[in-house]
């Protein structure tokens, strides 16, 4: 199977962003619409109902490296957030299991997905979590 250049994979997640998503509780787009090489995007993820998160919006930022789709994004949130997989310094995502076991089909809408679970996931929909509307 021929393998889908970096730019024409990045040109179909970003038209498949702008159209929107299944239900709206995520998405994402270019950070800079002048940006050619498509490396900064923006994620917005809504948290789920019936957990601390519900209501609340939660701003992201994703920068798609040289090697994108084969490796891995850099995720990081930038409003704050109290999660194990979040470092609670800097908001990098560190350990979510899309971005440890990495595949090339995998996509922004992917990770956002995985960490909008979880939020979800019962050992952390109650935990407790900064004020809203601040930033790391």
């Amino acid at each position: 199977m021929a393998k889908v250049p970096r730019n024409f994979r990045l040109l179909e997640e970003l038209e498949k962003g702008e159209k929107g998503i299944g239900d709206g509780t995520i998405s994402y787009g270019l950070a800079d619409g002048d940006d050619l090489m498509m490396s900064n995007w923006n994620g917005t993820i809504i948290g789920p109902g019936h957990t601390v998160h519900e209501n609340r919006i939660y701003s992201l930022k994703i920068t798609c490296g040289n090697d994108y789709p084969d490796r891995a994004p850099t995720v990081s949130f930038l409003s704050k957030v109290n999660l194990p997989a979040v470092n609670q310094k800097t908001g990098k995502v560190e350990r979510l299991a899309c971005l440890d076991s990495w595949k090339r089909s995998y996509t922004i809408e992917t990770v956002l997905a995985e960490l909008r679970r979880e939020m979800a996931n019962p050992s952390n929909k109650k935990l407790s979590q900064p004020a809203e509307g601040t930033f790391f």
